[in-house]
């Protein structure tokens, strides 16, 4: 296959990572704890810890981990916002050899149960306000341990009585003994769950050596940037939820490769909050999604950022809008650099250049060591401009999903490509751009949608005969979920419809509007027609 785009890259960019700087994660986060001791690392709600400080703490709760027989391979939830015990648990879970799995906090309890159950998790990291949720859920999960975080006072009272609280956690580590563990570059780091291209929600099995791959590619591709200040520390603001896996590369760990401060936000939505964290501090790494840097341009507060020393200023999840773009680089002279990623590739597939001040409308370039051909449904490769499935091949693509080995080989091919579920074209550059999805997932602010999974809850409403999910533009979310409903209680309101929803639906995923129809249009076998449902009237 020929790699076109090699010849496009900016001079210092390689072709190829050098792989060979870590054996797994935790060898990076040492060598990143002793290089950068003195430095801060991350900070929260006016907290902060050290790297030094992020050692001792992480080595404590390993320890802890180890007398509890939470050893190699164990499966730990962690369900929180952005706190300083996020990076905590990460380090003190790989340092122990567990396998990290990744919860989003407002889950309602059906969610959660399912996560739960799938990845067999026997311990739980949780912030004391989504306890109620858990308990709902409990005596259906394999959950022995539960360790509440609490976002009050240190030392607050847990809402649940047999829960141990993070600061017990740490004082009982300090008086054990941690045993370095043997971990592997193919051991399983992270259980990442996605719906990936069918929506059934699975674990994304992430490697050590998968997310080591995709750290690099990252550094690489971002060096032209990060050369302008080769010795100072770097201040990255993480507004991205640590739990989804974009924030996790973007912000945890290549911040931590690189000795930066971590600014963690746990509320992306509180802009006010934001700013006023954020006031006059030099910022210069900013990764975020198109609604976030759409919100923030439009924010009144806006000039009391210093953004005169950004660096980096990059989206992914979800489309970035031209006009969003524009108006982002004619404020800072900093490009807005679009990025195209998975859960399946740890996150990083192509990106635009972060030397290319234009907006060019599409997802950029594959990166270093990342081979992309777009194929037509019978496997073979399309001609350049043509449109074809995005297949990715690389080290940073997962191991598989998680007890699922039917649907890995769905989405695998024979020679060793990644079905991303994106249709997509590419010029005689190398550059890619998307034109649709195989799929019918909706994008809700940089977070997927499935409508199997929304029309599987809705349609166990006792007053609905069928349900069509799919989405449609919106001017702050980028798309939002529009339900079309045909009642079998003619009695049935929007209003009872969304309670329902609320109860069992996190909110990106619940319908922003509801159209009740006599009838669904469907396929000459009985298929309902999304398609047909998104087309606009007339």
């Amino acid at each position: 296959m020929e790699k076109r785009w090699l010849n496009h890259y900016p001079p210092e960019v390689p072709a190829e990572i050098d792989g060979a700087r870590s054996t797994s994660l935790v060898q990076f986060l040492e060598a990143s704890f002793h290089q950068f001791a003195e430095r801060p690392a991350f900070e929260c709600l006016g907290q902060s810890l050290t790297y030094g400080e992020l050692d001792a703490r992480s080595r404590q709760v390993a320890a802890w981990l180890q007398a509890r027989g939470l050893g190699r391979g164990a499966a730990v939830a962690l369900m929180m916002p952005n706190t300083l015990a996020y990076p905590v648990w990460v380090a003190a879970l790989l340092r122990a050899g567990c396998t990290v799995v990744n919860v989003n906090p407002l889950f309602t309890p059906r969610e959660l149960e399912y996560q739960l159950q799938d990845s067999g998790a026997v311990a739980l990291v949780i912030l004391e306000a989504f306890v109620p949720t858990f308990q709902k859920v409990q005596g259906r999960t394999a959950v022995r341990h539960v360790v509440t975080v609490s976002a009050g006072a240190p030392g607050s009272a847990s809402v649940l009585p047999e829960a141990i609280p993070f600061e017990r956690v740490l004082a009982e580590g300090q008086s054990l003994s941690f045993t370095p563990v043997p971990v592997s570059p193919e051991d399983v780091a992270f259980l990442q769950y996605t719906g990936g291209t069918t929506g059934v929600v699975k674990g994304a099995m992430l490697l050590h050596r998968n997310l080591l791959a995709s750290l690099a590619q990252t550094e690489a591709w971002l060096r032209p940037a990060l050369r302008k200040r080769p010795d100072q520390p770097l201040t990255f603001v993480c507004v991205l939820p640590l739990y989804h896996i974009y924030a996790l590369n973007n912000c945890a760990l290549l911040g931590m490769r690189l000795g930066a401060l971590n600014i963690l936000l746990p509320n992306p939505r509180d802009l006010a909050g934001i700013i006023q964290t954020l006031a006059g501090r030099p910022l210069h790494v900013l990764p975020a999604v198109n609604t976030f840097f759409n919100a923030l341009l439009h924010h009144p507060e806006l000039g009391r950022l210093d953004l005169s020393q950004l660096l980096i200023a990059n989206t992914g999840g979800e489309a970035a809008q031209r006009a969003v773009a524009e108006k982002w680089f004619a404020l800072t002279g900093v490009p807005l650099i679009e990025s195209y990623g998975l859960t399946e590739t740890s996150p990083g597939v192509a990106s635009n250049p972060v030397t290319a001040p234009e907006f060019s409308g599409g997802i950029g370039m594959p990166l270093p060591s990342t081979e992309v051909a777009l194929r037509d449904d019978e496997g073979r490769d399309v001609a350049l401009h043509e449109p074809g499935e995005i297949c990715i091949r690389g080290p940073q693509v997962m191991a598989g999903y998680w007890n699922r080995p039917e649907e890995t080989v769905r989405v695998m091919t024979a020679d060793g490509f990644l079905k991303s579920g994106d249709i997509g074209v590419m010029d005689e550059r190398g550059f890619l751009r998307i034109v649709d999805r195989k799929k019918d997932m909706i994008l809700v602010s940089g977070f997927n949608v499935y409508p199997n999974e929304v029309e599987g809850v809705v349609a166990a409403h006792p007053g609905v005969l069928e349900v069509a999910a799919v989405g449609v533009p919106d001017e702050r979310s980028g798309e939002a979920v529009k339900l079309f409903v045909v009642k079998k209680d003619a009695a049935l309101t929007e209003e009872q419809l969304q309670a329902f929803c609320r109860e069992q639906l996190t909110g990106y995923k619940r319908p922003k509007l509801i159209e009740f129809r006599a009838e669904l249009p469907k396929s000459n076998v009985g298929k309902i027609l999304r398609r047909e449902l998104r087309a606009p009237a007339g």
